[in-house]
């Protein structure tokens, strides 16, 4: 009797919550594909239960719906407008974005379910959440904290639930390993990220990792910095490949305005195989026009410079990326041979305000200019969002 009272009052003294996001989203490539538009509206409904003797559950449905017949793009995976328009990757969808049961019990936690995951800034692990239909992933995760600063994060995944709603989900039999440290000048964190695509052929992308990253204050100024070192291999039925991943950051906030320099390098194997980040924010790095979802063959080097403040209530960003290979290579085609080095450049600007406590508004713009492939293209974002 007293199990079944506290059940019921678990799953009736639990939260509703819905978050709407608006968006529309223009782009324009300098190639023969007509220019995109899309007006979306994307849905986020949960209830998170109360909790019984340390479990609770979540389970939330996501929806996306083009509005008022804004929907010249194309999806590619889905097929919508296949080879017609630039692409757009906010595909009409309904689907339980996430649902799991979670055991809390002072320091340790678990989840076992559909459910977000994020390690370390999205690098690696993230939701994708800038995408309508964010990223999620069928999984058992763990965290641990044994003694003060330290904490502990494992995740086995069995599906990776990606951003085109159920079309280019994934099996997949991945490892996620992940420590890091507090200290009083920043904190240490070491990973090993071990992957693989279960469809019954050879395949293995396994990363181990290491990176620093704090802050210090000089005077009224705060100085920020960051150091990233990993290695990566890649086995196939077809080739292994070695890769390496270098970042750099360095940076001050001073008189409110935060001035930021990076530099980034996801190595080649000869021209061969670039760095790859299969389960990463993508969005969030290496430029906001998304020109390199994919790590070229020939890596990439990526030298930005970052500028962020605040102005009338809200907050502004503005970053610029110089693109190069980090192994440059000759194609050849019926025109001769070229050398593959300059990969481009970008520039990105945002404004984000918030109004009260349930409000946001936002615009965002990424212009790439292109270099030895790819081509030139312009994208613009405008939103409204609610949460309640």
């Amino acid at each position: 009797m007293a199990f079944a009272e506290g059940l019921s009052e678990a799953l009736s003294s639990g939260k509703a919550s819905v978050d709407f996001n608006l968006r529309y989203e223009d782009v324009e490539q300098d190639n023969a594909l007509d220019d995109a538009s899309a007006l979306t509206l994307r849905t986020l409904l949960a209830y998170d239960t109360g909790s019984y003797k340390g479990f609770s559950a979540k389970i939330e449905m996501e929806d996306t719906r083009i509005v008022l017949g804004q929907g010249d793009y194309t999806v590619g995976p889905s097929g919508y407008n296949l080879g017609q328009y630039s692409v757009i990757a906010d595909p009409e969808h309904t689907e339980l974005d996430q649902g799991y049961i979670q055991y809390k019990n002072g320091t340790f936690s678990t989840k076992l379910g559909r459910q977000v995951i994020t390690m370390d800034g999205h690098r690696f692990v993230g939701h994708v959440g800038w995408r309508q239909d964010r990223q999620t992933f069928d999984a058992l995760s763990a965290k641990y904290a044994p003694v003060k600063d330290l904490t502990l994060q494992y995740a086995y995944i069995t599906q990776r639930n990606r951003i085109f709603a159920q079309d280019a989900d994934l099996n997949a039999k991945d490892h996620l390993i992940n420590a890091s440290y507090k200290t009083s000048v920043g904190t240490l964190t070491g990973y090993g990220y071990l992957l693989e695509v279960d469809n019954s052929t050879a395949n293995a992308l396994n990363t181990f990792g290491v990176s620093f990253a704090g802050s210090t204050k000089a005077g009224d100024t705060k100085i920020l910095y960051r150091a990233e070192y990993a290695s990566q291999s890649s086995e196939t039925a077809a080739a292994d490949y070695d890769v390496d991943y270098i970042n750099f950051e360095a940076g001050a906030v001073f008189s409110g305005i935060t001035a930021k320099v990076g530099y980034e390098v996801l190595g080649s194997d000869d021209g061969a195989f670039g760095f790859s980040t299969p389960l990463a924010t993508l969005h969030k790095f290496n430029g906001w026009s998304d020109q390199f979802l994919g790590t070229p063959s020939q890596g990439l080097v990526d030298t930005n410079i970052t500028f962020a403040g605040k102005a009338l209530g809200g907050g502004w960003k503005v970053i610029y990326h110089n693109f190069e290979a980090d192994d440059a290579s000759v194609t050849v085609s019926d025109l001769g041979s070229d050398t593959v080095s300059d990969l481009g450049s970008e520039l990105n600007l945002s404004y984000v305000k918030k109004f009260g406590k349930h409000y946001s508004a936002g615009i965002k713009y990424a212009a790439y200019s292109a270099g030895d492939i790819k081509v030139d293209a312009d994208k613009l974002w405008v939103w409204l969002g609610a949460k309640f």
